[in-house]
Order: C-alpha cells, then structure tokens, then sequence
C-alpha cells in the first residue's frame, strides 16, 4: 500500500467531489426525512475522508479495496447516526467511526487469535489498575493489580502480552450501566494523537475549499516550507501578490474551521 490506485472499488478518487457546508445542511436536512438520494450524495461526498483515514493503516499491507470499503462502512455508520444540532463537525464525529471500523476488521482477520477467556483476563486486570491507580499517587504494580482482582501475576502478564497486537482501541473494557471504558481509554501517546490527526483532516478538508493557486501556494510554504520568493519564482508572480494570496487563504481556513 506504499502507493495509492487512482481508482478504487470502481471509485476514481482523482474525481471525488467536495460538498460546501451549505449543501451538508440541506442533504442532512433531506437524510432525515429518508431521502435516499441525498444519503447517497452524502456519502460520495465523504469519501475523501475514508481515503484519508485509510492512509493511516498503510503499514498493514492490506488490500486498499478492502480497507476502503470497511471504511465506507464505518463512513455510513457515521451518518445514519449523526446528529448536527450538537454542533460536531461531521469528520470529527465520522474519523474515529471510521478507524474503529477498520480497527476491527483488521483485529478480525489478524492470523493471531486470542481466546475469550484470555481477554476477560485482560480486561479485568486493565480495570483494577485503573482502579487503583485513581486512589493511589503511585502505578499500581502487577502484584498490586494480582492482590486486588484475585487473578494470579503470570495470568495478568500472559493476557494482558496477548491481547496487545490483536485487540482494537474500540473494545469495550468495562461499563456498569454507564460510561462504557475502551482500551483506548487506558492508553496515552502524545505523539500521535486521535484528537490532533482529527483537526489534521479538518485542516486538509478545510484547504480543498480553496481555488487552486491559493491551495498550491500554501501547500509550497508550509508543507514544503519555502519562502514567499520561492513561491514567487516558481509561479512566476511577485513576491507581493504571493504575500496578499497567502493572507486570504489564510483567512480563509480559519473562516472555515471556526465554523
């Protein structure tokens, strides 16, 4: 999956159209009162997102066909579910729909399976660190977590390597008739995180709006990083004009973003 097909699933992903906001609210509007056609409207005009998030899981060597159409999937998960009055962006509400679907599709097909019991073990052994860690100021230890949940040490540490490469971030770990607790719940990464590569797509989504030489120009400056005269050159138009067009692309995302 180091490179993309242009055509995917019979879909040319060179074409996929861009919906502007005012065309979401009335499709939506439509959605609700069951108007097929504007669902499947909708869904053709968020395909890019799928295309996007699928990107992300390039290190599976899965076949793109496949992973596309589980995130179309989740894609129509996402809108049969959506609620626009809660004043969500849509791909905010749609991304981690998408990626969990395709999480546990790749959880499902993975060649490692781990029994149920050894996930019930591991999932117990989660919560009571959870637990204890929210009434201690230390980790709680594995013998701590041993002492607390009745499960032996080596039963904790062999569920717990077990379930690490096959278990998706969406499963549910606990709930007692309230908030449900996933694993992703109990993982920290500051590096990559869920809520960063969100406003990354809101940030890609919210550039396609602009016309072509305002989107190429900002793409040369800040993904490419050159200056305003390079741009200049390369272009052939004067460092000043650059300067004006970069202000009101500029300008124009915020505009978008803030929303």
């Amino acid at each position: 999956m180091a490179s993309y097909k242009v055509e995917i699933c019979g879909v040319n992903t060179a074409k996929l159209p861009i919906l502007k906001e005012e065309e979401k609210d009335e499709l939506f509007r439509r959605i609700r009162q069951g108007d097929a056609a504007a669902r499947e409207t909708y869904i053709k005009g968020n395909l890019r997102l799928v295309l996007s998030v699928i990107k992300r899981f390039s290190g599976n060597h899965e076949n793109v066909d496949d992973l596309f159409q589980i995130g179309c999937i989740g894609l129509i998960k996402s809108i049969d579910n959506f609620d626009p009055t809660m004043g969500v962006k849509f791909s905010t509400y749609a991304v981690p729909m998408i990626i969990g679907e395709i999480r546990r599709y790749l959880r499902d097909n993975n060649s490692i399976r781990v029994s149920r019991s050894l996930r019930d073990t591991a999932y117990k052994a989660i919560h009571t660190k959870e637990l204890l860690a929210k009434n201690s100021v230390q980790e709680p230890t594995i013998d701590d977590i041993a002492r607390e949940s009745g499960l032996t040490r080596e039963e904790i540490v062999f569920a717990l390597d077990a379930i690490q490469s096959p278990v998706s971030l969406y499963d549910p770990v606990y709930t007692d008739g309230g908030d449900t607790l996933y694993v992703m719940d109990q993982i920290s990464d500051k590096k990559n995180r869920e809520d960063n590569w969100v406003e990354e797509l809101s940030l890609n989504d919210a550039m396609d709006h602009l016309n072509e030489r305002e989107n190429y120009i900002l793409r040369l400056r800040f993904f490419e990083g050159k200056t305003q005269m390079e741009v200049a050159e390369e272009i052939h138009i004067s460092q000043a004009q650059v300067s004006r067009l970069e202000k009101s692309a500029l300008k124009s995302i915020r505009n978008y973003l803030s929303q």
